[in-house]
């Protein structure tokens, strides 16, 4: 999702047994390579060497925190680096400073996007894949375009 216009730009769709952080990669993989993407941020459930490696390769800064037992990994790619100075930034100036300091406070927005979607429904009604994918894509649009035309302007009165 873009959080300066809150809209969808990536869908991905798995069964319940299935966790979250694999599709990353996939996720990042529907925007054009030659499309800049500034930021990932994501809980601590992706706080893998698999996200961070998806992340950096696309050269966008991840917001992940550090998992609470989360210990230093060696230093043998880009990704791990970063990682390691997320872990350095939370033990030093502690985990509420990091979050305010990186603008994580701006993943509540994706959770309550995440909330109107379900809204639609928490089940995909069709059954054949390819409708499946067409229903999720039909709710990203209605999605994007109810925020569109609900965004409010803000006019700086005297």
């Amino acid at each position: 999702m873009e959080t300066a216009t809150s809209d969808i730009r990536a869908v991905e769709f798995t069964p319940s047994s299935d966790g979250d952080s694999p599709i990353l990669p996939e996720l990042l993989g529907q925007s054009p390579k030659d499309e800049q993407i500034g930021t990932v941020t994501a809980d601590g459930a992706y706080d893998t060497r698999r996200c961070h490696k998806a992340i950096t390769e696309r050269r966008a800064i991840p917001i992940i925190p550090i998992r609470k037992n989360g210990r230093a990994w060696k230093e043998d790619c880009p990704a791990a680096k970063a990682r390691n100075e997320t872990l350095r930034a939370t033990k030093h100036y502690g985990r509420a400073f990091w979050k305010h300091w990186t603008g994580y406070h701006a993943r509540s927005r994706v959770e309550a996007k995440m909330r109107c979607l379900k809204a639609f429904g928490e089940r995909i009604a069709a059954r054949d894949p390819d409708r499946q994918t067409a229903e999720i894509h039909v709710r990203s649009a209605l999605m994007n375009r109810f925020n569109a035309l609900g965004s409010t302007e803000i006019i700086r009165g005297a």
